[in-house]
């Protein structure tokens, strides 16, 4: 067997959807034998995650899915192993840079907070 990473994009619709628009972009690991049982099982996943998502009877939040935008096999499942990589342009390195360390601290603060409250 081989293992995939699927990437899957959903569109977060809040209330009225008068707001900026959301996105959830998700990677799913597939084990497949080869590529085509891979893209069958994620078509298999997208229906069915669809299908729970359009019976939900929450109507402050819409989840639809837009489409399965990458498809990519492992070489292997091995600590450090690269999952994924996506190449950003982006218009302020700076502004991207202290999003970065903002999201890590978030990491970071998350992290020793659930250590805390463990040992607590």
């Amino acid at each position: 067997m081989n293992w995939y990473v699927a990437k899957l994009i959903f569109r977060i619709t809040c209330g009225n959807g008068n707001h900026l628009p959301q996105f959830d972009e998700q990677l799913r690991l597939i084990s497949a034998k080869n590529e085509q049982e891979a893209l069958a099982k994620a078509r298999k996943m997208i229906s069915e995650e669809q299908s729970i998502l359009e019976n939900r009877d929450d109507k402050a939040f819409r989840w639809n899915f837009i489409n399965m935008t990458e498809l990519y096999q492992l070489d292997e499942l091995k600590d450090g192993s690269e999952i994924y990589c996506n190449i950003l342009e982006v218009n302020d390195a700076d502004q991207y840079i202290e999003m970065s360390h903002q999201k890590a601290l978030l990491i970071e603060q998350n992290h020793t907070n659930s250590v805390t409250t463990a040992r607590a």
